[in-house]
């Protein structure tokens, strides 16, 4: 039991679905979405910056451990143009979901989402799952599982050097 539990933690929760086919390391999809207090989060809004998508649960024990980690991430490079978007995949209320990111002291921007919104990105597997995606646009890393500052920090770092593409280059 004890290795089947720590496999768990390792490769991060399931979603409790069939896997399917994972975004492919291209242009990110645009998506609009409410966050927590019901303002209207537009993926194209913030164009131009370097993006994680974060897929999390309230009831992901290696979704909670990664919160702090984004946060800091957030926090440290937020005036250098990024952002994180956090989707909670709960079927809790919205109540319930913004007092577990209040207890937390999260920031960034988190809506509450559904499959639907999974679908977006190819399908996701398990959770936490996340997409980084550059400044141009283009979905740089994708990982399933918690990410540590220890590989998160120089991906974040390389995709901020990049200096963002005028926006008649974006769509060629």
């Amino acid at each position: 039991p004890v290795a089947a539990i720590l496999v768990l933690v390792l490769a991060g929760c399931s979603g409790g679905q069939a896997p399917a086919k994972p975004v492919a390391l291209g242009s990110a999809p645009d998506f609009e979405l409410k966050d927590l207090a019901g303002a209207t989060v537009k993926f194209a809004d913030t164009a131009g910056s370097v993006r994680l998508v974060n897929f999390w649960a309230t009831w992901c024990a290696p979704c909670r451990a990664e919160m702090p980690v984004l946060e800091a991430m957030y926090q440290r490079h937020k005036a250098d143009g990024f952002v994180i978007v956090g989707l909670a995949v709960d079927q809790a209320p919205t109540a319930e979901v913004a007092a577990f990111v209040r207890e937390r002291g999260v920031s960034y921007p988190i809506a509450h989402v559904g499959r639907e919104a999974e679908a977006v990105f190819g399908g996701v597997r398990g959770y936490p799952t996340s997409f980084l995606v550059g400044r141009d646009g283009v979905v740089r890393h994708r990982v399933l599982g918690p990410i540590g500052a220890v590989s998160l920090e120089p991906a974040v770092r390389r995709a901020l050097a990049v200096p963002p593409l005028p926006a008649t280059e974006r769509t060629k």
